[in-house]
């Protein structure tokens, strides 16, 4: 279970209330008590989980079918994140240039873009480089296929079709060609910067 006040695992089950911000357990409605995911205001079931959230006549979300709308208002619009526009050939160029210091530079930008994107903070940037290390790049190959799916929640949230990318992303990074995949990211990313 987690806090729906600031979206925190609850370590002991039958404590009153969350250790992180001390709000009494089950108040709070800007995060899923059930997957810690954000909810946005008026939002009756989790994106991530489809959980009820307990917003009564709210809107629900569906990965087959989009919002679904019971009180015949569009759903709240994402606030605009400011994405930088990176030249995809300048960055390989740079990582290059640079013995791959910029390589990991790149790669934590990815991540923290992917990050505001899809509303998904859990790992940031230089959490997620440290984790690679530290696993000796086997979690390179999940932040790989988390990233894939990450992108997909933005395009889905902001109406726009798309595929699993996370396989892709996935399948690139086990065949060592993880840079095709930063470079399709780094596309996908160009994308939403260029929409705000």
């Amino acid at each position: 279970m987690y806090c729906k006040n600031c979206g925190s695992f609850y370590e002991d089950e039958n404590a009153g209330f969350c250790f992180r911000c001390g709000t009494p357990k089950g108040q709070g409605k800007s995060f899923c008590d059930g997957c810690g995911s954000p909810i946005n205001e008026g939002q009756a079931t989790c994106m991530n989980c489809g959980k009820s959230t307990g917003n009564e006549g709210g809107y629900t979300y569906t990965q087959q079918g989009g919002y679904n709308n019971y009180k015949q208002t569009p759903p709240p619009q994402q606030p605009p994140v400011p994405i930088k526009y990176r030249s995809i050939p300048l960055c390989i160029i740079f990582s290059i240039i640079s013995c791959g210091f910029y390589g990991i530079y790149w790669f934590v930008t990815l991540t923290d873009d992917t990050n505001a994107l899809s509303g998904d903070y859990k790992t940031s940037g230089g959490m997620a480089f440290l984790w690679t290390i530290l696993t000796c790049g086997i979690y390179g190959i999940y932040w790989a296929y988390r990233q894939g799916e990450k992108l997909d929640y933005a395009k889905q949230s902001r109406g726009i079709p798309s595929a699993n990318s996370g396989i892709l992303y996935l399948i690139l990074e086990l065949i060592q060609f993880g840079f095709i995949g930063n470079c399709l990211m780094q596309n996908e990313i160009n994308k939403f910067a260029n929409m705000d």
